[in-house]
């Protein structure tokens, strides 16, 4: 065979092995995108998708972060108390120390006395107020007391409860009872003098009242002091600074040693009311 016959089989060799099917020619090897260059192809494609995804993420959270959350309800303490027994003090104290525990402020009929303010201290209002208020079923909890109405308005509660803030309540154990009826949550603290005697020095250093109130004080104390069990906690007000710091951590929930089904509290109580007896 003559040489360019021999070359032009070879050539034809090839354009015949070209023709097969899934072959590729020479040429496109050559001048054809290699992996590296389709996968980094592949990747610039790709890379607004993950931007876009990585936005949709981070818009997500700001709007998250942005909304308002309402804020949990606040728990509902119900605080009573003989009087002479150091209760009001104790309160005020206690709303000092901690800014996020609001007074509900209580509707009276009663005179106010010299240094209380309106709106502040009480809602002193009439009797005929007090009484149309109470058809309207303005008060969680309402009684007489000293020839006295008093009573706590719902709503003034519940505003103050919605917006988070922990609510005491300082009233009678009269009042209590209603509450614990009309607001099943409400937890209840009972502050007692650490004696009788002790509770009519109290009496007395008020300098406020004639000598048959300062009696008659005396004895509806003591009889108010018997409603002690009723209540699920008790502070004994011996000494004011250790009285404030027992009744901070109770309302704060950090303290159930206090709580009135405990033998050293019952044990306490009872012989405070021993000493009322023997007065």
């Amino acid at each position: 065979m003559s040489a360019r016959r021999a070359s032009r089989k070879r050539a034809g060799g090839k354009r015949a092995a070209d023709k097969r099917p899934g072959a590729k020619r020479a040429d496109e090897k050559r001048t054809g995108p290699t992996r590296g260059a389709e996968k980094r192809v592949s990747k610039r494609r790709a890379a607004p998708q993950r931007a876009a995804k990585a936005a949709g993420k981070k818009n997500g959270a700001k709007k998250r972060a942005g909304k308002k959350v309402a804020p949990r309800r606040g728990r509902l303490w119900v605080i009573a108390a003989p009087s002479g027994a150091g209760k009001t003090s104790l309160v005020k104290a206690l709303l000092a120390r901690d800014p996020n525990v609001r007074f509900s402020i209580s509707y009276t009929t009663r005179k106010p006395r010299p240094s209380e303010v309106n709106g502040r201290d009480y809602f002193f209002v009439t009797e005929p107020e007090f009484v149309e208020l109470a058809k309207r079923n303005a008060f969680l909890e309402h009684a007489r007391v000293f020839d006295n109405w008093y009573g706590t308005s719902r709503e003034h509660v519940d505003r103050l409860r919605d917006a988070g803030y922990t609510v005491l309540l300082e009233i009678d154990w009269q009042g209590a009872q209603q509450v614990r009826k009309r607001a099943r949550d409400a937890q209840t603290i009972f502050i007692l003098p650490p004696n009788a005697a002790e509770l009519e020095r109290r009496l007395r250093g008020r300098g406020t009242d004639a000598e048959a109130t300062i009696q008659r004080r005396l004895r509806d104390s003591l009889g108010d002091m018997t409603h002690w069990s009723e209540f699920d906690h008790l502070i004994v007000n011996d000494d004011f600074e250790a009285a404030l710091g027992r009744l901070a951590a109770v309302v704060g929930g950090k303290d159930t040693s206090q709580r009135t089904d405990a033998p050293a509290v019952r044990a306490a109580a009872e012989a405070i009311l021993a000493s009322g007896a023997r007065t």
